[in-house]
């Protein structure tokens, strides 16, 4: 299994600039308009999403074939598939909270279908 840096998510109790909500999980999440790929996540306070989530900063990690990724391990979150072509699942690695990420889409891809 090939793993490649997608992004890193930190949570985040500020309201960030072109937050994004999801409804599922009572969260927003932006992208830091820097290089390395930083997403913020702000929680509501009654969200359902994992405690390790909510309060730990997590590497995203792309992968080609994610139920073989998440195969054995402690799942945390998912799988699901929040953006078109963009399936995602979260899981506990020894109490680090771990997103692994299966798609073909580009950034610029995966940019404008979240924009719709």
């Amino acid at each position: 299994m090939d793993y490649k840096f997608h992004h890193l998510g930190i949570p985040t109790d500020r309201v960030m600039p072109d937050e994004r909500y999801n409804e599922e999980f009572k969260m927003y999440t932006s992208d830091n308009p820097g290089f390395f790929r930083v997403q913020f996540l702000r929680f509501e306070p009654d969200s359902p999403a994992p405690s390790l989530i909510r309060s730990l900063p997590h590497v995203a990690l792309q992968v080609d074939d994610l139920t073989q990724a998440i195969e054995g391990e402690d799942l945390l979150l998912g799988p699901y598939e929040p953006v078109s072509g963009y399936k995602i699942a979260f899981i506990n690695d020894h109490g680090v909270p771990v997103e692994l990420i299966e798609t073909n889409l580009t950034a610029e891809e995966l940019q404008a279908r979240v924009e719709r």
